[in-house]
């Protein structure tokens, strides 16, 4: 799968996810039913403003000193006897994950949900090796790997686009002879599942937070299925963004809270776990872990004005208040990140040519930007990326900058603003498809403009421009009316 879940145009994207009206009232009540949750799980906490002030300083302080923070967390991981690789791009990773598994003769993978593993690819490389078997543990992730590999749809809810009766025919095909209880169905992936933990030979998750000072890494998930990821086979592997560090256990903790509460509306997740090398003494765990740190394009953001979007968390709060995301799903995005910060995010991963269509699929109403818990400026930083695209990318720069000089020529002197105000009603008449009303059949309405050049384009192409009143009815002519009307009642009296 990689960054990139399809090859399909963005418009054709969007077409298709309008399309699937389970999806789009799914993601209605889940946005819903999340910001009623999430909202009392941070109330409940309290201070929550001071609370996001915090986890920013925290995230941005890690991104400046990141260097340094990477080089003690290596050392420190190598002190407990683990293994660090850097990997520069994901066919690095992937090559090393993969060595690594030939090495070591595995033959039985089983992994947690990693958002960074699905960003590689990794469990496609994985089971190109002869003989290999690969489980996907996390309840959702599992059933999308039934459903051949079907693309996930949220950061924390990969599967929000499936209902009860699909994901049954999902089981059905591996066995599953009962009906669409959630409960039974649940019962039945955890003893299809334990199995797979029992024989595994490499356990392979992602990582929410590495500890820098301890070289410890921070799971955080719902179901426990990471622990046992970690605690059983005798070989880990932990991909982890380069970004995803704290520098102790005193910030894991603030960031913690803050994600539990922003992602799922919970006080904390049901299991919070933080895992190393085996130590003499200890039952379980790995005996020989090693970290892959990626970047993958992740340095490009760094000294950019792109730079705190590394202060991510992987939350998904910004999808849940996205009215874009509530109307596409995450299917329209094209991006295993959908979303705002899918939106931010993929372009400087993987470049404006693939994912340039996404900062622009936004209605910069900035709710992402204001329930962020580590305050990233995604409405800004979406604004930045078009910016960046029209001044260095776009091909019609030239008539785009004259369209705008024109309009700020025109709003800027009261008399042009005025004569075009005269004109609004009937000039805008040819861009608007509905039927006309018996006042505007007064105008001759022939018909509408489609496939409008430029900066016009997106509205003509698939949907109505607004149309201003009648210039009796504008706010301006009433005003002067309402003065006029009050000057001569009080010299009535």
């Amino acid at each position: 799968m990689g960054l990139e879940t399809t090859n399909k145009p963005f418009l054709t994207r969007v077409k298709e996810s309008e399309q699937d009206k389970f999806m789009q009232k799914s993601v209605a009540k889940a946005q819903d039913a999340q910001w009623d949750k999430r909202e009392a799980a941070r109330k409940e906490l309290g201070h929550w403003q001071d609370w996001r002030n915090l986890g920013e300083q925290i995230r941005q302080h890690v991104i400046h000193y990141l260097p340094d923070y990477l080089e003690e967390f290596a050392d420190n991981v190598e002190k407990r006897g683990g293994h660090v690789y850097f990997a520069k791009k994901d066919t690095d990773a992937v090559n090393y994950i993969t060595n690594l598994a030939k090495e070591k003769h595995v033959q039985r993978v089983v992994k947690s949900k990693s958002m960074v593993t699905t960003e590689i690819d990794l469990d496609k490389q994985l089971l190109k090796l002869p003989g290999m078997k690969l489980m996907e543990t996390d309840l959702a992730e599992f059933i999308l790997q039934s459903d051949n590999w079907d693309e996930p749809t949220h950061i924390v809810f990969p599967t929000l686009h499936k209902n009860r009766d699909q994901i049954r025919g999902v089981f059905e095909k591996l066995g599953y002879t009962g009906d669409n209880d959630p409960t039974r169905m649940a019962r039945f992936a955890r003893e299809y599942l334990r199995g797979y933990f029992l024989q595994a030979d490499m356990g392979i998750t992602g990582c929410n937070f590495a500890i820098a000072d301890s070289g410890l890494i921070n799971l955080v998930t719902n179901e426990g299925n990471a622990d046992l990821t970690m605690a059983i086979p005798k070989t880990q592997v932990v991909v982890m963004g380069m970004e995803r560090l704290v520098p102790s256990l005193k910030e894991a903790e603030v960031l913690d809270n803050m994600l539990s509460r922003s992602a799922v509306g919970q006080k904390l997740t049901s299991y919070c776990s933080f895992s190393g090398e085996q130590v003499a003494g200890e039952s379980d765990g790995p005996e020989d872990l090693h970290v892959v740190i990626l970047d993958n394009g992740r340095s490009n953001a760094l000294g950019t004005p792109f730079e705190s979007v590394l202060q991510c968390i992987r939350c998904g709060a910004c999808l849940n208040v996205c009215p874009i995301y509530r109307h596409i799903g995450g299917h329209g995005y094209g991006s295993i990140y959908p979303g705002p910060i899918g939106a931010v995010l993929s372009p400087v991963l993987d470049g404006y040519e693939k994912f340039g269509d996404l900062p622009f699929a936004s209605s910069l109403c900035g709710a992402c930007t204001e329930t962020c818990p580590v305050k990233i400026p995604l409405h800004r930083l979406l604004i930045k990326h078009r910016e960046v695209m029209m001044d260095k990318l776009k091909t019609d720069k030239a008539f785009n900058k004259a369209i705008m000089k024109g309009i700020g020529m025109g709003t800027a002197h009261s008399d042009l603003f005025q004569m075009a105000l005269q004109f609004d009603h009937s000039a805008t008449l040819p861009f608007v498809s509905k039927k006309p009303t018996t006042v505007d059949n007064l105008y001759n309405h022939q018909g509408h403009i489609t496939h409008a050049p430029s900066m016009a384009k997106g509205w003509t192409d698939v949907r109505d421009a607004p149309r201003p009143p009648k210039h009796t009815e504008n706010f301006r002519r009433w005003s002067k009316d309402h003065e006029a009307q009050k000057g001569a009642s009080n010299d009535d009296q």
